[in-house]
């Protein structure tokens, strides 16, 4: 599972990976996911472990959509913590043939010995099987980070192919001062990957060019969604 903002092309798959425009009218809707690792920016947050989690999702016919989604997490020695709880709430929609995306989520480690969640503001844009975007952190509590920079990039492609299957692409650059604080090398890293999905079902790959994450990992992920 991969995990990086609401608007991702993968959603859960991640995440996923998560919805990106064409939201379901006045809908309430739920997903539940198991995978072999966490990733988020190309990074285990589960420390190498399965994950399981799901969330829960609130769209209205104007764009506006709101909700939350848990996993369980393991930060080992640098944090005391066992699961992640997102809040997000954002508008979508469409403006001819580009699709757009904008809102905020803040990421919360409710049972963490220490005051270490965050929020970001982020926004994408979408044309057929192509989407780029940006998340920038906007706040910290007081043991997240003492620098407050960090930008995310990233551009993701996804096509079908054989019956009802989808390839999908994933470039991301983070960069800024937290960047540096939280792993410990330069400022700024690339992750990248690639993944088949159908019926639930996800197999993919990805790396980091991190001196100290630089391998190359694969897992695999099944996720459901329901009306609610």
């Amino acid at each position: 599972m991969i995990k990086t903002t609401r608007w991702q092309v993968s959603g859960l798959l991640c995440l996923a990976l998560l919805p990106m425009t064409g939201h379901a009218k006045n809908s309430l809707t739920a997903n539940v996911a198991a995978s072999s690792n966490y990733y988020w920016r190309g990074i285990t947050q589960s420390d190498d472990q399965a994950a399981v989690s799901g969330g829960l999702d609130y769209a209205t016919d104007s764009g506006f959509y709101m909700g939350t989604w848990l996993s369980n997490i393991d930060f080992g020695e640098a944090a005391s913590t066992s699961y992640e709880m997102d809040l997000y709430a954002g508008f979508g929609g469409t403006a001819g043939e580009i699709g757009y995306d904008v809102g905020y989520i803040y990421y919360a480690y409710p049972d963490a010995a220490d005051d270490i969640g965050f929020g970001e503001v982020y926004g994408s844009l979408s044309w057929q099987w192509l989407s780029a975007g940006a998340s920038y952190l906007l706040n910290a509590e007081d043991d997240a980070t003492s620098e407050e920079d960090m930008l995310y990039l990233e551009l993701n492609a996804s096509f079908p192919v054989f019956t009802d299957t989808e390839l999908a692409f994933h470039l991301g650059h983070s960069s800024g001062d937290t960047v540096r604080e939280w792993y410990g090398e330069d400022d700024s890293y690339l992750d990248y990957g690639v993944s088949i999905s159908k019926a639930g079902f996800t197999l993919g790959l990805l790396q980091t060019d991190l001196d100290a994450d630089d391998d190359l990992k694969a897992y695999v992920s099944y996720s459901m969604d329901f009306d609610l």
